[in-house]
């Protein structure tokens, strides 16, 4: 027989008193805190959280259980338990009889009330979504929480199957404004202001989606003050250096750092999760692929190219790609193509999804703040992660012809698209504004206001034909 308490009994130590038991929490909560904890009491969707290793889908579970706890919710109600657990294996448990002894468990305990179930590491579960269909169907009283270490898209295959009946969240390493909101957690006035940024921002955001030319004056630009200008570019120096994941935040040395991210965010992915999900044969030559990438994250390349450069051939690199992007190590953009426009076959953008992965694996130091070259390739990187998230983004290409190229097209609805060109650079001349214009020349209909984001904070607001922001202010304005 499985006693199931005995399993579950060190996972939940909040069991005996909900007020001593919950494990001690640093205050900060993430904002897919709220979103979480709102969708949990109003929908009966099973509620999935996915995303790379090591960026708080634990903490933001127990976090969860702790509000829950602190509501008023019944200890004994409040069911953690994560798949990691050796006892699986060394008890030699047959999965079956537990995931059914665990449900019978769950539901003869106070039958009257919901149980709160939160599944860690599920996709160590094999045939985990036949299990939850099953329970959700027969309308069990539970609420399921999942997360899994692996991205969303090895999960696609097993959510077909619950379609209907799961709502997913891809959480991600922190964004700039995240890590501004947790180092500044402490600070009332610019917590506050921040927060004003990021709600004036969503109606600049909608403003444009709407109108072709953008904001005509209807919002005003959002301010920051002084004292917040300066916090927000250190800060912003700081960010560049040690990225989104918070494991690595409090780590001694730039050594450790680097190792952990190596080790956590690279070898474990290539040689663990990818391993898990495909019949990866020769993940060295996966990792010499992706180390590749790192070099010159934004630079247009073609298939063929990498190859010649790698000694790869070019089927396996196609191979490669939907691997690393499916594992959230980097992000594949596109050449923009309009209407009957010839792009040559293959060639491409590539992002990383944290740009302190490049700094661990290529072992690049706080030099790097003095090297404006590449300062310019990681706020393009920033700028892009940040387009992922505007407001009705349906797709993000780039522009390139024989006269230049602009970073990004921004696709917001069927008919219109936003052009966005980075520079992080002291000055902004005449000529750096040739390529965006002359994209605007080309498809008057279809551009709404150009955007450039920029490196002064002098340089906010409508300019000529532009919209204006510096990076820190712009970087605010998203999740």
């Amino acid at each position: 027989m499985i006693d199931i308490q005995a399993i579950l009994r060190p996972y939940n130590p909040w069991w005996p008193d909900s007020t001593r038991g919950v494990p001690e929490l640093l205050p900060f909560r993430r904002p897919i805190f709220h979103t979480l904890l709102e969708d949990l009491r109003q929908i009966p969707q099973i509620l999935a959280v996915t995303g790379p290793r090591r960026i708080g889908k634990s903490t933001l579970l127990t976090q969860l259980i702790a509000k829950l706890a602190e509501e008023g919710v019944s200890p004994k109600k409040l069911v953690y338990y994560s798949f990691d657990d050796p006892a699986l294996i060394s008890q030699r448990i047959n999965i079956d009889d537990f995931v059914a002894i665990l449900m019978k468990e769950l539901v003869l305990n106070e039958p009257e009330k919901t149980t709160y179930l939160f599944l860690d590491e599920i996709q160590r579960l094999d045939r985990w979504e036949l299990y939850l269909k099953k329970y959700y169907d027969l309308k069990y009283p539970i609420r399921v929480i999942i997360s899994g270490s692996a991205s969303s898209p090895i999960f696609k295959k097993s959510r077909e199957s619950l379609l209907g009946r799961v709502k997913d969240y891809h959480l991600l390493p922190f964004s700039f404004r995240e890590f501004a909101l947790f180092s500044l957690q402490s600070q009332a006035n610019l917590l506050k202001e921040i927060e004003d940024i990021y709600e004036n921002g969503r109606a600049i955001q909608g403003i444009i989606a709407e109108a072709p030319r953008g904001p005509k004056g209807l919002v005003p630009f959002p301010q920051a003050s002084e004292p917040l200008k300066s916090i927000l570019d250190g800060l912003l120096k700081k960010y560049f250096l040690e990225g989104g994941f918070p494991e690595v935040w409090s780590l001694p040395t730039p050594i450790a750092k680097q190792e952990y991210l190596y080790d956590n965010q690279v070898k474990k992915v290539i040689y663990e999760d990818l391993t898990l999900a495909v019949e990866l044969r020769k993940p060295e030559l996966l990792k010499q692929f992706y180390i590749s990438l790192l070099e010159m994250p934004g630079k247009e390349i073609a298939i063929k190219s990498i190859a010649a450069e790698t000694g790869i051939n070019s089927q396996q690199i196609e191979k490669y790609i939907p691997l690393l992007e499916m594992t959230d190590l980097v992000y594949r953009i596109s050449k923009f193509r309009s209407g009957p426009l010839r792009v040559r076959k293959g060639m491409m953008k590539f992002y990383l999804v944290d740009l302190a992965l490049r700094n661990c694996v290529l072992r690049i130091a706080d030099t790097l703040l003095n090297d404006d070259a590449a300062l310019g390739m990681y706020a393009e990187n920033l700028v892009y992660l940040a387009l992922r998230k505007w407001m009705g983004t349906l797709q993000v290409d780039y522009y390139k012809d024989r006269h230049g190229e602009v970073d990004f097209i921004v696709h917001t609805g069927p008919r219109l698209v936003l052009p966005v060109e980075v520079k992080y650079q002291s000055e902004i001349r005449t000529d750096d504004l040739r390529r965006v214009r002359r994209f605007m020349e080309l498809f008057p209909k279809k551009s709404m206001r150009p955007i450039l984001v920029t490196k002064r904070w002098d340089d906010l607001g409508v300019k000529e034909k532009e919209l204006y922001f510096p990076l820190p202010l712009f970087l605010l304005l998203f999740d």
